[in-house]
């Protein structure tokens, strides 16, 4: 399963608006890369494939390939807003660690 927060969950509907990607769904996936070892992928699609996991949440479309599904398996997502900057992180229960900014992990 993979949940949004409130404000994730309101970001992700806010930037369907704002760039015409209405009926999309949200790919969450990971790839190798960043300082430890793992970095986080979003994006919109408007199509998925078979093996690719579904969920919806708080009304949003979300698809995960079975690969990325292994490090994903209960993450949660929020997006936040501060004095150094505004972004979507991760919750995730799989990693065995980050980095100092949170865009990568290890597993």
């Amino acid at each position: 399963m993979i949940t949004l927060t409130d404000k994730a969950a309101l970001k992700v509907k806010e930037l369907l608006v704002r760039d015409n990607k209405t009926g999309s769904a949200l790919r969450l996936g990971v790839r190798g890369g960043g300082c430890a070892g793992f970095t986080y992928t979003l994006d919109f699609v408007t199509h998925q494939d078979e093996q690719d996991q579904q969920f919806e949440e708080k009304g949003i479309r979300i698809v995960v390939d079975a690969k990325s599904f292994l490090y994903l398996a209960g993450v949660e997502v929020d997006y936040t807003e501060d004095l150094t900057g505004s972004g979507f992180t991760f919750n995730n229960p799989n990693a065995k660690g980050s980095c100092g900014c949170g865009s990568s992990f290890q597993a």
